[in-house]
């Protein structure tokens, strides 16, 4: 599969999470952190976002 780098947004679809979640979570080092891309944009690999979905325990 190729990597590829991924918006907020598309992170929050992903794993259903808000945007308050996700960086509450990176705060708490329970989250992978974003990449800055440029100077006003982070974005997130999409290989570490399905990483850390299946480092979930199932339910």
């Amino acid at each position: 599969m190729e990597d590829r780098f991924i918006r907020c947004n598309q992170v929050e679809e992903l794993t259903g999470q808000s945007r308050s979640t996700i960086y509450r979570k990176i705060a708490n080092d329970e989250f992978p952190k974003p990449i800055k891309t440029s100077a006003r944009a982070s974005r997130w690999r999409l290989s570490e976002i399905n990483e850390w979905m299946e480092s979930l325990p199932r339910l």
